[in-house]
């Protein structure tokens, strides 16, 4: 059995550019999360090259910016969009954090995806340790090859419109299987309603 996590509180707006790039990375979010958990790792292990490792602030602002344009990325079960969004939306401007998903280590059983800096959980109520991550994508910049923040934004458009290319690649009617080799996910239907094996919030 699955249980929703809260409910989060909706944060001020942020300026309109923002508002923006959060718009377009919800939105491949929300694509993104309807997908088997090998596709999106598939997807997010290509996103995450060359970004620098992002800090805990950058992190908080993007989970704020998708939280303030998104009643799903607010909602008891929205820990996928929200965690893919706002990791996306770190891409945009140069860095990634650690990407996971996991399931609750206390009964009752929960599965949920959230974001993290090191080992340490972002925007989470939960204390350290209250989940155990099955799946992670961290940051993959550790090479000097990585490429700054600024060049970075000029090669790379957008990465939620890279990531919603890819996804759109995978999509029925594509001539590809919607269905791929991978774990068994925690949680069953994803919180968008799509496909097997996106974790709930």
């Amino acid at each position: 059995m699955t249980m929703p996590m809260t409910v989060r509180r909706r944060t001020e707006l942020p300026p309109p550019a923002r508002r923006l790039r959060a718009k377009v990375a919800v939105t491949a979010a929300r694509l993104l999360a309807t997908q088997p958990p090998a596709r999106i790792r598939t997807v997010l292990t290509a996103a995450s090259r060359a970004a620098a490792p992002a800090d805990a602030s950058q992190v908080e602002a993007a989970l704020a910016d998708v939280t303030a344009v998104s009643l799903v990325c607010r909602g008891a079960k929205g820990c996928v969009p929200r965690s893919l969004a706002a990791a996306l939306l770190c891409r945009m401007s140069g860095t990634w954090p650690t990407w996971c998903a996991g399931v609750r280590t206390v009964a009752p059983f929960a599965a949920h995806a959230w974001l993290a800096v090191g080992d340490e959980m972002i925007g989470e109520p939960a204390p350290q340790g209250y989940f155990r991550p099955l799946m992670t994508v961290p940051p993959r910049s550790a090479s000097p090859a990585a490429a700054p923040a600024g060049e970075t934004s000029t090669n790379v458009t957008t990465a939620a419109a890279t990531a919603g290319a890819s996804v759109a690649r995978l999509a029925p009617g594509n001539g590809a299987r919607t269905t791929g080799p991978g774990p068994p996910p925690p949680g069953g239907r994803g919180p968008t309603g799509g496909a097997r094996g996106a974790p709930p919030g």
